[in-house]
């Protein structure tokens, strides 16, 4: 009798063993579910404030000023104020989703690398929609078509230029562009041309023809625009409704916003701002942005 209920114990045991390991083999199923939820990208806007980085010196895109006129924002950790067309379409942007508008500067070559780290929600600061970019960010967006021009001083012999096929001298334009890296070396079979090292910012850029350094620079019609009014000996170079012009594609002249990749949340909410906005609504703003920008650039 003993015997017996030895064994039954001992299998009462062995099927309570197998039951507890039933219940353990079905935790990691519920770990798996908690750590895919914890793989979703957050949109960065939950604090209620779009954190949007700039360069900040990059007229009429955007620029720093000591004073909080004509709307300025403040610069994160700075005791300047940010303005421009970036800045106005942030503030937009920001108005109709409820947020709160944070402005970080940084040099161009961080923009992207800021947007893919998450230290900031995206980048207001007229990139181009390229494929190499759309590779590392997702874009919303254009908010701004820019169709691509050439600046020269109005002495220069340039000034009477009727299409690029007659441009010849030095040249540059800013570095990480694609008025640099696509546009330019489309003239390399011009006579007498030589495309000079890439300018660090487009200030250094307006600097370098206004101080003789080359005899033109490539650009897009805004910052051009805005060139004009820093520096009124300057002429602008249109050819773009001409068949010498620059060859260039959508891609290169929509002007977009980056975010995370996969940060569909934030991309959907600027997207539907934007969606209701024409090109003559952002040529309109840029005008105003124009308007106001500060001499100096």
């Amino acid at each position: 009798m003993k015997k017996i209920l030895a064994l039954t114990l001992a299998l009462v045991l062995s099927l309570g063993l197998c039951a507890c390991g039933g219940a353990a083999s079905e935790e990691p199923a519920e770990e798996n579910t908690e750590d895919t939820a914890q793989t979703e990208i957050a949109s960065g806007v939950e604090d209620g404030v779009l954190t949007v980085a700039m360069e900040c010196n990059y007229a009429p895109y955007n620029w720093s000023q000591p004073d909080e006129s004509n709307g300025a924002v403040p610069i994160k950790d700075s005791n300047e104020y940010a303005n421009g067309y970036d800045v106005m379409m942030a503030k937009k942007l920001c108005e109709a989703n409820g947020w709160e508008l944070e402005i970080v500067r940084l040099d161009w070559d961080s923009l992207v690398p800021a947007v893919q780290a998450g230290t900031v929600d995206c980048v207001i600061a007229g990139q181009s929609m390229t494929a190499e970019r759309a590779e590392m960010v997702d874009f919303a967006g254009p908010y701004l078509y820019a169709s691509i021009v050439c600046v020269t001083k109005a002495d220069s012999a340039l000034a009477s230029a009727q299409g690029i096929s007659e441009l010849t001298g030095t040249c540059t334009s800013q570095i990480g562009t694609i008025w640099y890296d696509t546009c330019l070396p489309q003239l390399k079979d011009n006579e007498g041309i030589q495309i000079q090292t890439a300018a660090e910012s487009a200030p250094a850029m307006l600097m370098a023809l206004e101080t003789g350094t080359v005899d033109f620079i490539c650009t897009d019609m805004p910052t051009a625009q805005g060139a004009l009014v820093a520096y009124p000996d300057m002429v602008i170079l249109d050819f773009s409704d001409t068949e010498d012009t620059f060859a260039v594609s959508d891609e290169d002249i929509n002007i977009g916003i980056s975010v995370m990749k996969g940060n569909t949340v934030l991309k959907d909410a600027l997207d539907a701002v934007l969606s209701t906005m024409t090109a003559d609504d952002f040529n309109a703003l840029m005008e105003q942005a124009t308007a106001i920008q500060p001499i100096e650039g």
